[in-house]
């Protein structure tokens, strides 16, 4: 009897496979509000199907054909949404559990020390470690002496030039400029960026908020400069050489002085320059109530290990930026005229984008994000315009148009909650379960993991 030839054997082989069950190769969410992220009317009763890592079939369940090899999960009564951007943070291998369990399926990094967050991405966007993806801007680059010990110092317009360089060849995502930069080093170093097709952002300092979208500044951080822009930038900027804590004190107190038609001026031309703002609310509500003995009390701080509590050593930060019990009336006497900002800005066309400034002190990893959504809803955004800053805006700041919205294509990451967002913005704290990379996880499973 001949022997079978290897030709022969390789299609029994696969004729085998064909037929063995390979089980549900993919996932369909069915019954579920879909509010997708796309600024349009949510979908009721609808499904969303995921196979692999991408959305395959967004569509309303009437005459629907549930595909084989597909499990049905049944989102009745739920409701999915794209899953969340923070748009400003820092993070750190604690964090990224924190961040899924409160459905942030991606980070936008503002800082770290170079070639370890460039690593830590590199792992999380391989899939290496479970972490929502991340966008980095590796080390920000500052004036000299520099402000942090890792930042990339630029005291002349060459050496910015050749930090813009490091962070390209390094492979950043976007750039950070920080407080010491004056508009020359600004100039040269966006510049340079342009060269390299590299997004950038600011936290300003010597920079005015106007000046910087002149030069070409992609969007602000912290609300940064526009205090300096909406008044006499001088004594501000003499704030900012004495010192970090010195500049941040000033600006905070000055915004209840601040002219509205000043601050209506500002944010036209803002607008109109096509900056993105990332308010970061949460951290200017957070700071202004250090004072407070509930902030230290908070339950959501229960998810910051011990260690990393230590770490932030709150009580010193506020001894080091000598802040007395008027400066926090000041600070939370600022926060109307801050919300009142926010509206300008959108009033006249300006995209706002969520960030919540975590890990930072007092600056839940995930838990923030929420915090900043509810925030901007009391600021004047209605519910679903909040949605779109921490899902579609977010997702053009970072440039990255496969994540932010739910649609054929994309990729897949979502959130289901139990109750509606758009009635109540608190309730995107209602996580049922998080899909990250078509994965479907409980958030309890998640949290058990820290």
């Amino acid at each position: 009897m001949a022997r079978p030839t290897p030709t022969l054997l390789l299609v029994i082989a696969m004729l085998g496979a064909g037929c063995r069950d390979k089980g549900p190769e993919g996932i369909a969410l069915v019954g579920g509000t879909l509010i997708d992220g796309s600024g349009g009317t949510p979908l009721r009763d609808a499904v969303v199907v995921v196979r692999g890592t991408h959305v395959e079939f967004v569509g309303p369940r009437a005459g629907f054909d549930m595909p084989k090899n597909t499990r049905e999960v049944d989102a009745t009564g739920k409701w999915i949404i794209p899953g969340l951007i923070d748009a400003h943070a820092h993070v750190a291998p604690w964090t990224l559990p924190r961040y899924l369990a409160y459905g942030v399926t991606t980070v936008r990094d503002l800082h770290g020390s170079l070639d370890s967050i460039l690593a830590l991405r590199e792992r999380a966007n391989l899939n290496a470690v479970a972490s929502p993806r991340i966008y980095s801007a590796g080390a920000m680059i500052d004036g000299t002496p520099t402000t942090y010990p890792d930042a990339l110092p630029a005291p002349d317009a060459d050496a910015a030039r050749r930090a813009v360089d490091q962070l390209a060849v390094s492979g950043a995502d976007f750039i950070k400029l920080y407080t010491k930069i004056d508009p020359p080093l600004m100039r040269a170093i966006l510049e340079e960026a342009k060269t390299f097709g590299l997004r950038s952002t600011a936290h300003l300092g010597l920079t005015d908020a106007v000046t910087a979208a002149g030069l070409g500044i992609r969007s602000i951080e912290h609300l940064s400069g526009i205090a300096e822009s909406a008044s006499d930038p001088a004594p501000f900027h003499a704030a900012h050489r004495r010192g970090f804590f010195a500049g941040w004190t000033l600006v905070e107190r000055s915004w209840a002085r601040l002219d509205s038609a000043a601050l209506a001026r500002v944010a036209r031309e803002l607008a109109e320059r096509r900056v993105i703002l990332v308010p970061t609310l949460t951290v200017h509500e957070t700071f202004s109530r250090l004072d407070e003995p509930a902030s230290m009390q908070d339950p959501a701080l229960a998810a910051v290990p011990a260690a990393e509590q230590a770490r932030w050593n709150t009580p010193d930060m506020v001894r080091r930026a000598g802040w007395t019990p008027d400066d926090f009336a000041a600070f939370r006497a600022s926060r109307p005229r801050q919300d009142l900002f926010v509206r300008l800005f959108r009033a006249a066309g300006g995209v706002i984008v969520t960030g919540s400034d975590a890990s930072n002190q007092m600056l839940v990893p995930g838990e923030s994000e929420h915090d900043e959504l509810e925030l901007l809803v009391r600021a004047g955004l209605p519910p679903e315009d909040a949605l779109l800053a921490a899902t579609r805006n977010a997702a053009l700041l970072i440039g990255a148009d496969s994540i932010g919205t739910i649609a054929a294509g994309r990729v897949a990451d979502l959130v289901v909650l139990a109750q509606d967002p758009l009635s109540d913005i608190r309730n995107t704290r209602t996580i049922e379960q998080v899909m990250l990379r078509g994965t479907l996880m409980p958030a309890d499973s998640i949290r058990r993991t820290w």
